[in-house]
């Protein structure tokens, strides 16, 4: 295309679902004939305010291209009507249904539609490719997982994550928001019927704690099979979601491709670890060949690209790293090998130490605040079993290593966290990966079986998907212990594990080139959204001890932030704190408080929330409490407690 379309941008296009809701969507329109094809984004996030910037130019770009692109908020959320029931709940993807089919119905839409997504967009969006809606020609998905049980915020080998409760808190604080008064008239209405239907999702998701049906819902690995839409999945090595690029493009029958970076949990082209790529232009590639019937062989690249990061000091605000692309034409190629290597053949015991885990980092690095990546490992590794395999020839990682072990608990309750190190010779210890494993699934992940303790058991743990080179004359470390706080929830009394044998299975990759063997170009100028930044609150993370009681508190705060959004008005802000909070000698001690305040202005309108989460524990149960207070101009419009005791 010589010229560029112009675009009309329509805030506010109504799509009406067959049971009469109004769902709201943003539309990017390019002006001429058409019909053309459609890109759809579909989630939560409030289009008016919560991604306004990031969508903007992306979305603006795709327009210009001859492409009509849609940012829908899903039922009740943002500016759509409707109440939010749960993340993925089959009103969700029955209703994304529906949305293809009504732009694939429009006059202006060609017929065929596009998906893309990052997050719970990339979620969703592979999630309804599975539905095969008949219009959905094209997926892109990022930041996702095939698995929700194994690979999101919720469980990890079966240990509940920090990120669950986190998730809670952040997930409905996100939606205490009304509809924008400006595009939204009944929008009082709206707001006041969403708060009543607020759901409960900190007593959902914990009920949960097994691989049950309510995890298998949405969960695209049950059946493979139905993934036949052409679909680009990518994401990021410094993100917490590495598995579902290399494991879709291994078993899904279709035209997949995989892609795995380096950015944290972003966008490719805006990721805050470089280098970022040129998103649009990977996109627009794939939209145009599966969208428009362009030949122009997206098809034929290769089946999996990956980032091979060097090797650099730990550095929790690490901006850039080193690396090289490589491809593989087929995955499982045949570039890869594995190498075993024999950890220990006598016995070994390690005992809990709450204070391992002060390295782990986020699990979901956003480039907001400082510290988000994994620290130096090493004050970590002195509290874990540790196994050393030194490293003569330099060795590319290209998959997901594994760990199997023979080991038995002094108790019928355990947990087991296995972290692959690269040993440097400066003296510090770089995390490479990690896997974990609720031993009391050590005979699946369906139900809860005790130990017995002092008979041994053999488990295999994957760690997750890793492209990293380790140079020759460094050293592996692989470090076990049975806790990891406060990435995860440690079980509520202290156990002691003896490991008889251990071996590590390492997917190496042989050097075709020494430089990249694939290119991407760096990410293309978009058209910035014109957003003023009224208050720049601080961002601070500090651990403190407790000089009288031992205990050990992680603080994460972030301060008053408050942005207008130049184009359409609406100005938005929001304040965060989390206290997480542990005694060494004491597991059932564990807790957390989250505050969320959110608020949004719009002339003389002012909504505002205050939200209160805690969770504490104790040998049994995880107890959690919410408090949930909603106002008008100062005034209280809702509030709601609640208590909820459930069973670890």
């Amino acid at each position: 295309m010589s010229q560029p379309h112009n675009v009309t941008i329509h805030r506010d296009m109504g799509i009406a679902l067959p049971d009469g809701t109004r769902l709201s969507a943003q539309v990017w329109m390019p002006n001429g004939p058409g019909p053309f094809p459609a890109i759809l984004e579909y989630l939560p996030y409030r289009k008016s305010d919560g991604t306004a910037a990031r969508d903007h130019g992306m979305h603006l770009a795709f327009a210009q291209h001859g492409y009509v692109s849609l940012r829908v908020d899903r039922r009740g959320t943002g500016d759509s009507e409707g109440s939010f029931d749960d993340e993925y709940s089959e009103e969700e993807l029955s209703d994304g249904e529906d949305i293809i089919a009504w732009i694939a119905d429009q006059t202006w839409c060609s017929g065929s539609v596009g998906i893309q997504g990052i997050s719970w967009g990339g979620f969703n969006g592979l999630q309804l490719a599975a539905r095969r809606p008949p219009a959905l020609k094209a997926v892109i998905s990022i930041g996702t997982t095939v698995n929700r049980y194994t690979d999101d915020i919720h469980y990890k080998g079966g240990i509940q994550l920090s990120e669950n409760i986190g998730w809670v808190a952040t997930a409905t604080s996100w939606n205490s928001m009304p509809p924008d008064p400006a595009l939204i008239e009944n929008w009082r209405e709206i707001w006041l019927e969403r708060m009543d239907n607020t759901p409960n999702l900190g007593k959902v998701w914990t009920e949960h704690k097994n691989r049950d049906d309510y995890w298998k819902h949405g969960s695209v690995c049950e059946d493979y099979s139905a993934i036949t839409t052409p679909t680009l999945i990518m994401g990021g090595q410094l993100d917490g979601y590495r598995n579902a690029m290399s494991e879709l493009v291994e078993n899904g029958p279709g035209v997949v491709k995989g892609v795995l970076g380096p950015w944290n949990h972003k966008y490719p082209h805006i990721s805050t670890i470089s280098p970022a790529t040129d998103y649009i232009g990977d996109a627009l590639m794939w939209w145009d060949r599966w969208l428009k019937g362009v030949e122009n062989g997206a098809e034929n690249t290769p089946a999996y690209r990956a980032y091979i990061m060097d090797s650099c000091p730990p550095d929790p605000a690490l901006k850039a790293r080193p690396g090289r692309w490589v491809s593989e034409a087929s995955w499982p190629s045949d570039n890869v090998t594995v190498q075993t290597h024999k950890l220990c053949n006598a016995p070994q015991k390690i005992a809990t130490d709450l204070l391992c885990g002060q390295g782990c980092g986020e699990y979901f690095p956003f480039g907001f605040g400082p510290g988000e990546l994994p620290d130096d490992q090493t004050a970590d590794n002195a509290r874990s079993l540790c196994f050393d395999v030194p490293v003569t020839d330099t060795t590319d990682i290209l998959g997901a290593p594994s760990v199997t072990l023979t080991l038995a608990a002094d108790l019928p309750r355990a947990q087991m966290i296995v972290r692959l190190c690269d040993e440097r010779p400066d003296g510090t210890s770089a995390l490479i990966t990690l896997g974990m494993l609720n031993l009391r699934h050590h005979m699946g992940s369906d139900a809860m079986r005790d130990l017995t303790p002092g008979v041994p058991v053999t488990v295999s743990i994957r760690l997750d998907h890793s492209a990293y080179r380790m140079p020759a004359g460094h050293k592996l470390r692989v470090a076990i212990s049975p806790s990891y706080w406060p990435y995860a929830w440690p079980e509520a009394t202290p156990a002691t594990l003896t490991v008889h044998n251990a071996s590590l299975t390492l997917p190496c990759r042989k050097t075709i080139v020494d430089s990249d063997e694939c290119h991407y170009d760096t990410p293309r100028p978009m058209e910035a959204r014109d957003i003023q930044m009224n208050e720049i609150g601080k961002e601070e993370k500090q651990r403190k001890t407790d000089p009288i009681t031992g205990e050990s508190t992680l603080i994460i705060r972030s301060g008053r932030n408050e942005v207008t959004d130049q184009i359409n008005g609406l100005t938005t802000g929001s304040e965060m704190s989390e206290i997480w909070t542990i005694h060494p000698d004491n597991p059932a001690s564990a807790r957390v408080e989250i505050i969320w305040q959110r608020w949004l202005k719009r002339d003389d309108i002012t909504a505002h929330s205050h939200l209160v989460t805690r969770q504490t524990t104790s040998a049994d149960h995880f107890h959690i409490e919410q408090e949930f207070t909603v106002s008008e101009n100062g005034e209280q419009v809702f509030q709601r407690m609640t208590k909820d005791d459930i069973a670890r």
